[in-house]
């Protein structure tokens, strides 16, 4: 190795055994908290628990971080770097790489960079969930600060592919055609879509989907406004408060808090925690960026 200087992720012992049990000892309070049945309560949290111990598996999260390194790094996306990994240093337990240089991003902000840095930064980290998702089908779950290093040049380093979501691919066809401009401007179409989704049943009564459908579209019409405008300024500040005001209300509408029925594919709830999470880095950032995919269209 010749002097480099390595980082190494050191699992703690007991984490992987304790996942399961923890998750049963939140259940009566996630219950009562999320009010919906125990079946539908056991088909989110067996996705949760998936990814929770794929995180403990560090020979899988060495082989994925391996393989979207190298495809980002091929792909050319600006911007980006990852560290090298070392197999042979990495076993069930650790994973041995290269060590990066950068601020995480509360240090890098003191720094006050200026626009066209933010804009960069935020661009290779649009470009970066874009080329994951709409390509791999497989996509980096976990967008917070602590996974980045960021740089006064403008380059991002990306450090942690611990909890990783593939996508299949009935739920990325109907998923991504609900968040395509003019779907929700196609009533029959939406509708449709809506089913696909699991946003609403053939279970459902006429006034469950009076209330349903309309909520919903608003739900897409504001989170998706990155996706249907092509280009998208994160520093504005109405619009997140907007989201704030619409979570705020759907937490206080009894019609929601009565339903027990779950809403949503269990594998939208990682790709809706990436996307909620990369608007919050992109809004810190305070970035203007072009939101257009560049592989969408090549579905």
């Amino acid at each position: 190795l010749k002097g480099r200087k390595l980082a190494v992720k050191v699992q703690y012992p007991g984490v992987a055994d304790s996942v399961s049990s923890d998750l049963k000892l939140v259940k009566p309070f996630a219950l009562r908290l999320m009010n919906i049945t125990e079946s539908d309560f056991k088909l989110y949290m067996s996705e949760v628990e998936e990814r929770l111990l794929e995180e403990t598996d560090y020979k899988l999260e060495l082989k994925r971080s391996v393989s979207i390194s190298e495809a980002v790094i091929k792909e050319d996306i600006q911007g980006i770097t990852f560290p090298a990994y070392y197999p042979e240093l990495s076993g069930n337990r650790i994973i041995t790489m290269d060590w990066m240089d950068g601020m995480h991003l509360k240090e890098f902000l003191k720094t006050n960079p200026d626009q066209q840095v933010r804009d960069r930064i935020g661009q290779s980290l649009w470009d970066f969930y874009d080329f994951q998702i709409h390509k791999l089908r497989m996509v980096h779950a976990d967008p917070h600060p602590g996974n980045f290093l960021f740089g006064t040049d403008g380059n991002l380093g990306i450090i942690d592919f611990g909890c990783v979501k593939e996508v299949p691919d009935d739920f990325y066809n109907n998923y991504f055609r609900l968040h395509s401009p003019g779907a929700l401007d196609n009533y029959e179409l939406m509708v449709d879509l809506f089913y696909r989704n699991e946003f609403i049943s053939e279970s459902d009564s006429e006034s469950d989907k009076k209330i349903f459908i309309p909520l919903f579209r608003e739900i897409i019409g504001l989170m998706g406004k990155p996706f249907f405008a092509g280009s998208f300024d994160f520093g504005d500040d109405t619009f997140f408060q907007s989201i704030y005001t619409l979570s705020e209300s759907l937490y206080n509408n009894k019609d929601i808090r009565s339903s027990r029925t779950a809403r949503g594919s269990k594998h939208a709830l990682y790709i809706n925690r990436t996307y909620f999470g990369l608007y919050m880095l992109l809004h810190d950032l305070r970035a203007n960026i072009v939101t257009k995919s560049r592989y969408q269209s090549e579905e």
